[in-house]
């Protein structure tokens, strides 16, 4: 099979999607949907078929189709030149792309960036089009359905699709609100499953309940709101005395404001450095007692998972679909994602409830072996294409 994916090349849920299918046999070609975007080093075994780019190191398994500037410099320039002079050229190159590769299926991962740009492109092409995946990421829907600027593009590229996908029940939901009348494809995580032995061994031993870390995701923009969980954890200084709290994806107002609060209450705050693996990070909440996630808007939040799997009790916002995963007050606790004080108080009880955090991290190991495999979810990748094909052919 001849699959086109039109994504984020320097995203690594991009790379984590590619990698289950890494080994299925597909011809895997990639057409970022960001002129300019590096790939990401964890992508392997696909063609990317780029414009003018300053060539970078990249797996040797990556064959990469554009024209190469010896400057980097001079490759944003004429991309800069391009985007303002030829505001379609993108489109033109895609559509280009589509009638000389005849791929077997279109799949475009996230909609604000692929899938508006394949809606172009299929629209310009009228019938001459392969069916068309269309990928839920993160707040694709949920958020930018209800804003004028983004709700008719929406309903135009799911009238336009064939299949949608996404990863959670609520977004199945919302697609068919919006005018979706194909197929919906199994609902499940978009970046893969974990390997759970090696998960195992990057648990801290002994009970849940006996470590020191509390995990903050440290995200603050239009939909992050790491500074809301930084106040909530003020709030629960009295309990924190021995505690340290680890900051990652910080943005720099989160980075200022974590500072200040170690000042202000002498506990100790940890910036986990940009670039950090993903191993270190899947650690680190295997020494966390607590992972704390809040935001306004977010499809199944990897790192909910990611605590899920390693132990740590999670505390997220209700605005992701993290009510599919979790018991209320059971395996983790839902709050609102811009109220400090109901925050406190599901702190405060993950702090002083030992028998609650260890129950938890017992109940969502077994969720994690039933559900989040990663050996289970390759095959679960490979089957979702198996039923376009099949569908296609009927």
């Amino acid at each position: 099979m001849k699959l086109l994916v039109v994504a984020m090349s320097d995203s690594i849920h991009t790379a984590r999607w590619l990698a289950q299918i890494a080994d299925q046999g597909f011809e895997v070609h990639l057409f970022p949907s960001i002129d300019c975007a590096e790939i990401h080093p964890e992508i392997r075994n696909v063609t990317v078929h780029r414009g003018v780019y300053f060539p970078r190191r990249r797996h040797p398994s990556v064959r990469v189709c554009g024209i190469p500037c010896p400057s980097h410099t001079g490759a944003f320039f004429v991309n800069y030149l391009l985007q303002n002079f030829f505001p379609n050229h993108r489109a033109r190159a895609l559509a280009r792309l589509v009638r000389r590769l005849r791929p077997d299926l279109v799949h475009t991962l996230e909609l604000q960036n692929a899938g508006y740009l394949v809606l172009d492109v299929k629209t310009a092409l009228g019938g001459k089009f392969p069916p068309w995946i269309l990928t839920n990421w993160g707040s694709d829907i949920y958020l930018f359905g209800r804003t004028a600027a983004h709700e008719p593009r929406i309903r135009a590229a799911l009238a336009s699709c064939d299949f949608y996908s996404c990863e959670c029940r609520r977004d199945v939901c919302l697609a068919k609100a919006y005018g979706f009348s194909g197929t919906v494809l199994p609902v499940f995580p978009n970046t893969g499953g974990f390997d759970l032995p090696e998960v195992a061994r990057l648990r801290q031993p002994g009970p849940v309940s006996e470590r020191r870390q509390i995990m903050l995701k440290g995200y603050q923009h239009w939909a992050g709101r790491a500074l809301v969980g930084l106040r909530a954890l003020e709030r629960c200084a009295d309990l924190l005395a021995g505690y340290r709290i680890a900051v990652y994806c910080a943005t720099p107002d989160v980075a200022l404001a974590a500072e200040l609060f170690s000042r202000a209450t002498g506990i100790t705050v940890r910036l986990i450095p940009s670039g950090t693996s993903h191993q270190e990070i899947l650690s680190e909440h295997g020494r966390s007692r607590i992972s704390l996630g809040l935001s306004i808007s977010d499809a199944i939040s990897t790192s909910l998972l990611e605590a899920m799997t390693l132990g740590s009790f999670p505390i997220q916002s209700w605005s992701a679909c993290a009510d599919e995963w979790l018991v209320d007050g059971v395996t983790g606790i839902l709050v609102p994602p811009d109220d400090p004080e109901v925050v406190e108080r599901a702190l405060r009880r993950a702090l002083t409830d030992a028998e609650l955090v260890d129950r938890a991290a017992v109940l969502n190991w077994e969720l994690a072996g039933q559900q989040l495999d990663r050996a289970v979810l390759a095959g679960k990748a490979a089957d979702f294409y198996a039923e376009v094909l099949g569908k296609r052919t009927l």
